[in-house]
């Protein structure tokens, strides 16, 4: 690539921050703002200055690798791919297609999740396929799906929330998560607006709040459910909205009142006092939003929590109206695009569900096969590696690392260790890797050109800016490859602008409808909105902005979904007493595969913690600094205390983005959500004890 500096985004979360690489003579890669891109505006946190470091030959893959007595020894392509194509063969013959399990990750761009799941339902004719994503925003989405009919993450644009008159945020640190965004809050608070912050850690995010509750892990619902109550009581619903613009009142009107204030600050422990007042800052402006994250969609009951907050917007008439709504932080790079388009058990393309006739009938069409040659809906990403090494014999796994990111990992690991087959395509060789048959060196963000679909649903292009080192090649060519081998020679691109032609063509007519996007515009635009049918950029120019004349129903309308309080799956007891949540510290990203071999990375966070109240340290007698485990049915953890008043006494965090002894998914609970399929990463029961080194 000439020496020049190309416009593109960062790899990792859902911002997809605009940045521009230069190539330097030595052979690394600069980073530069790009200021004209309106979602930083030219900012950039830490991971994304680094973010070329992973790009050096020193921490990343540069030849395949193969299994051979036990250790994993360089290989060429060919004897790589064979034994991939082998592998899955052998699988497919000896216990039909179904025994085959694909997984992707959020990371992954529209053309290589698009062709991930084409792959797997036309080539190896499996269900079992779904995506890391799974754990990201299933709830939101599902929540979002029964409530308006259409999941985008965010239904308005970033540039929305400084004009609101109040936003509450409910368990996202965003100051860690996504530090450019904080920016939309800090303009919120200098526009006259206000921020409330629910999270039961005082995190940097919750510094800056105008007001902060603290509410027990795992009871979001009840807390939603106490305010709506109060709307209610206090005569603030909007009545002349609720009748023209919804259907349901009645039924989640008498749900929210069984759950008076008093019985509310019991379940939450957030006082009484407060919850009348986040009533006042939210109802008094003439505009408001609700956004959620991790927090409470990461339950056994995440869809139900959604659904609650949603009724709140509902309710007060600020859902589908300017600089008001509800709308989801979405955590992982292309965790919106990779569900649309085809790596999630029961969607294909276009946000079409796989068992609707229609939809699959107008795939199969575009794909050139018989709609009953797809198979069914599959296993759900948890219960998919659940199944391995038992009803799933092979797994083809692409920018995922389960062993450190799903919860009850220890117990996934040896499920993983009990294949018959693995194989991973990755950029570094993380732990899931290092335990596979074969490991396949793939291209990287800035190697290679391809869409994502921001937090906003913003569809982006990633552009290449340098040529990737020799022996590299991209998931693209790997499912190229393989298709061909196993006996499908064409369908398989390796250029992504024709893989992303053929995806418009799948998704014209969906929900996600990508059929007026065209590279082109992505180069001259700073992104495009989907929906977006037509080309014709007069006619239908993308839509930021969801919902304001109609919701995506047939009739129109919003639906309110009648929900009550329920517990975790797992509440504290005798032998188990605190409560454990998890989550991400700013330095380090997801399961830490990337970010944990960048030096400044590693510097500011170099491994984990165990973050408690003076009052729990106390009767442990630990001090700061000192190991201290952390116990739950399904593991031991142990890590350094970290002493502060910012959490609640009954409760402990660990970040979870580290492998070894630290795991903190080694203790997590795997108890599912009814709907989304969402494991409870965020409540569990546990005990914590001093450890004597």
């Amino acid at each position: 690539m000439q020496n020049s500096a190309t416009p593109t985004h960062c790899p990792y979360c859902a911002l997809q921050c605009g940045m521009n690489l230069t190539p330097a003579p030595d052979g690394t890669v600069e980073v530069s703002e790009r200021a004209d891109f309106p979602v930083n505006r030219g900012a950039l946190c830490g991971k994304g200055r680094t973010a070329p470091a992973v790009l050096s030959s020193r921490v990343r893959l540069t030849s395949p690798l193969v299994r051979s007595g036990g250790t994993l020894v360089p290989a060429t392509w060919d004897e790589a791919l064979d034994r991939i194509a082998e592998g899955l063969s052998r699988t497919r013959t000896e216990h039909g297609p179904d025994a085959c399990g694909v997984f992707g990750g959020g990371g992954l761009t529209n053309e290589k999740a698009y062709t991930l799941g084409k792959f797997a339902r036309v080539v190896l004719g499996t269900s079992q396929i779904d995506y890391n994503g799974r754990f990201c925003m299933s709830s939101a989405a599902a929540g979002g799906m029964k409530a308006f009919g259409l999941d985008r993450g965010l239904p308005f644009p970033l540039e929305d929330v400084p004009k609101s008159g109040c936003v509450i945020l409910v368990g996202s640190n965003l100051a860690e998560t996504m530090p450019p965004s904080l920016r939309f809050f800090t303009e919120l608070k200098e526009n006259g607006g206000t921020l409330i912050v629910i999270d039961p850690r005082r995190t940097r995010t919750a510094e800056q709040a105008d007001l902060h509750l603290m509410p027990r892990p795992g009871t979001d619902l009840a807390l939603a459910l106490g305010l709506l109550h109060l709307i209610v009581a206090d005569g603030l619903v909007d009545e002349e909205y609720v009748r023209e613009r919804t259907v349901g009142w009645e039924d989640a009107r008498a749900a929210a009142m069984a759950h008076w204030p008093e019985y509310v600050e019991r379940i939450t422990g957030v006082p009484v006092p407060q919850l009348r007042e986040t009533v006042r800052m939210f109802c008094e402006p003439e505009s408001a939003m609700v956004l959620t994250a991790r927090g409470p969609e990461q339950q056994s009951k995440g869809t139900d929590t959604v659904s609650a907050w949603i009724n709140l917007c509902l309710a007060t008439g600020r859902a589908g109206r300017p600089f008001s709504g509800y709308g989801c932080l979405t955590g992982q790079g292309n965790g919106q695009g990779g569900r649309e388009h085809g790596q999630k058990a029961d969607q294909l393309p276009g946000y079409r569900k796989l068992d609707d006739p229609a939809a699959r009938a107008h795939v199969a069409e575009v794909w050139g096969v018989d709609p009953d040659s797809l198979p069914g809906p599959g296993r759900s990403a948890y219960e998919l590696l659940d199944a391995l090494g038992t009803d799933i014999k092979s797994l083809l796994l692409m920018g995922s690392n389960p062993v450190v990111s799903a919860p009850r990992a220890a117990h996934i690991e040896e499920r993983i260790k009990s294949l018959d087959f693995l194989a991973v395509c990755d950029v570094v060789l993380s732990e899931t890797a290092a335990l596979a048959d074969v490991v396949l060196p793939v291209t990287q963000w800035a190697e290679e050109t391809g869409t994502t679909t921001n937090l906003e649903g913003r569809v982006l292009l990633r552009r290449q800016a340098i040529t990737p080192p020799d022996g590299i090649r991209s998931d693209l060519e790997v499912m190229h490859e393989l298709a061909d081998r196993l006996g499908v020679e064409k369908g398989f691109p390796t250029d992504p602008e024709e893989v992303f032609e053929e995806l418009r063509r799948a998704s014209a007519g969906g929900p996600a409808d990508y059929s007026g996007i065209t590279y082109g515009r992505l180069r001259e635009e700073d992104g495009v909105f989907w929906p977006c049918p037509t080309e014709d950029t007069v006619v239908h120019p993308g839509t930021p902005r969801l919902f304001l004349d109609r919701f995506a129903h047939p009739d129109g309308r919003a639906r309110f979904v009648p929900v009550s309080h329920r517990a975790i799956a797992e509440e504290p007891d005798e032998e188990y007493p605190v409560l454990l949540t998890t989550g991400r510290v700013v330095a380090q990203y997801q399961s830490g595969a990337q970010t944990r071999r960048v030096d400044e990375l590693n510097a500011a966070a170099p491994g984990p913690f165990v973050e408690l109240h003076p009052r729990l340290a106390e009767r442990l007698g630990a001090a700061e600094g000192d190991p201290v485990a952390v116990v739950s049915r399904r593991g031991r953890a142990v890590a350094p205390a970290r002493i502060t008043l910012g959490i609640r006494p009954d409760t402990v965090f660990m970040p979870f983005h580290w492998y070894g002894e630290g795991r903190a998914n080694t203790l997590t609970n795997p108890a599912l959500d009814p709907t989304s399929r969402m494991p409870e990463f965020k409540a569990c029961a546990v005990r914590v004890e001093a450890v004597e080194r």
